[in-house]
């Protein structure tokens, strides 16, 4: 296994400066934010893991759903061009539609890129995150939030960017799901998050109602770097050894503690590094 990191928590700095500063750092690897990075992509200090375009396959607007699908389209042309294998991103919802009708909705309008894809020797892997902002009640937005999804989406061509931290705080214990899913994981996202059993007693799992600061802000738990939360990371990193997986473990740093400048960002890499770098061998 590789550690690296997604470049989206430094939007404002060159890619190449990040691969030169993620070098000299002994990272093995970089996740390509196309939301910040996609015109930068070229010859690097570092292998580019994935290209990551973070956005909703079913958006309700179809205008919108177009554009974002042939932007999809280029990152996989971008990824082909490098010899990169994998282009990372959600599954989505139409928040229109109920469950039953995202299921029909994606089993008709995503088969074209899967078939894009793969005639270009690239693989769609999905990051399991509820993307409760983009609904406006704060509920599950992106299909591939459930493990009970996750075998249909792969019968569609998209596997797992597997990531435990989104699965804490909806109650699933990660490494039991990721045991379950191993065959499906391509990818993983080093991500941690921090529970306030007080606060959640007080709004419950479904988060704050009531002078809601963000849509992403649950009023109980948090996103933070690998080692200040509740993930078990050495038992975590076992499994994907067990399991044979040999590719890349990509820190994806959206911590509000360690944020607001890249010398903090930076900071807040290191010691994700310092937590996951002693667990792999």
């Amino acid at each position: 296994m590789k550690l690296g990191f997604l470049t989206a928590c430094l939007p404002g700095e060159p890619l190449d400066g990040i691969a030169g500063w993620a070098a000299g750092q002994s990272f093995a690897a970089l996740e390509v934010s196309a939301d910040h990075h996609l015109a930068e992509v070229g010859p690097l200090r570092l292998p580019v893991s994935a290209i990551g375009y973070y956005q909703n396959l079913l958006h309700h607007d179809v205008a919108e759903r177009d554009r974002i699908h042939d932007m999809l389209r280029r990152c996989v042309d971008a990824a082909a061009e490098l010899g990169c294998p994998l282009v990372g991103t959600f599954i989505g919802r139409d928040i229109t539609r109920t469950v039953a009708e995202n299921l029909r909705l994606a089993e008709d309008v995503l088969p074209p890129l899967v078939a894009y894809a793969k005639d270009r020797g690239v693989v769609f892997v999905v990051e399991n995150c509820p993307m409760e902002g983009w609904h406006p009640d704060g509920y599950p937005a992106n299909l591939a939030y459930s493990p009970e999804l996750w075998r249909w989406m792969a019968g569609l061509g998209f596997f797992l960017n597997f990531d435990p931290s989104h699965l804490v705080w909806l109650g699933i214990d990660p490494v039991v799901a990721l045991r379950e899913h191993l065959d499906l994981v391509k990818h993983v996202q080093a991500k941690d998050v921090e529970i306030d059993p007080g606060a959640r007693n007080r709004f419950g799992v479904f988060g704050q109602l009531v002078d809601k600061p963000s849509p992403w802000v649950s009023g109980w738990w948090r996103y933070r770097v690998p080692g200040l939360g509740e993930v078990d990371w050495r038992r975590l990193i076992d499994v994907l050894y067990e399991g044979g997986y040999d590719g890349v473990v990509s820190i994806e740093h959206e911590d509000p503690v360690w944020s607001g400048t890249p010398e903090r960002v930076r900071q807040g890499l290191v010691l994700a590094q310092r937590t996951l770098a002693p667990l792999m061998v």
